[in-house]
């Protein structure tokens, strides 16, 4: 018997405030990311192109670029927490970068649900509020991030679905 199994994250009902996820695996990041994503945009920070300066400064090397650590850390929750089911990304507050991440090191996440209650201004949905922390190999905080969505319920989205004729079932879906 064949069976379809499409990967989403969780519905607004199915996130619990208080629980921890663990988000794996984790993400070694190398030079080629760090110059990559620094130079599409358009960030010309020599601490994150210039190995002889950068050997000059206070960490003796070049930092991976910290707005690329923070999408890591987000991007890692994603197929977890809100793939397919967040309508939107409301914001991020609260980022800090307390320890730099080096070519070579491994980031790992981990977010902590802190808030969530049900949209009084659109019906189907609710916002969830969510720490991120990210992490290298060795433990130490690399990142952390609060960051609020506006996530579907499942009745809110089954229903968006139908009404657009995409759901499982419809003509077009």
């Amino acid at each position: 018997m064949n069976k379809t199994v499409v990967q989403r994250g969780l519905y607004f009902e199915e996130i619990n405030v208080g629980t921890t996820y663990v988000h794996r695996p984790g993400r070694t990041v190398t030079e080629t990311d760090n110059v990559l994503f620094t130079t599409a945009t358009m960030n010309t920070q020599a601490l994150h192109l210039d190995a002889a300066w950068s050997g000059t400064q206070p960490f003796g090397q070049r930092l991976v670029n910290s707005m690329f650590t923070l999408a890591t850390v987000v991007g890692q929750s994603v197929t977890q927490l809100t793939q397919g089911t967040i309508v939107a990304q409301l914001g991020l507050t609260d980022v800090t970068f307390p320890h730099p991440l080096f070519h070579g090191d491994t980031l790992y996440t981990e977010t902590v649900v802190t808030d969530k209650r049900l949209s009084s201004s659109r019906p189907g949905q609710g916002i969830v509020t969510m720490a991120h922390t990210g992490r290298n190999q060795h433990g130490v905080v690399v990142a952390t991030a609060s960051r609020s969505c506006l996530m579907w319920t499942e009745e809110g989205h089954r229903n968006a679905l139908e009404a657009a004729g995409t759901a499982p079932g419809s003509a077009e879906g």
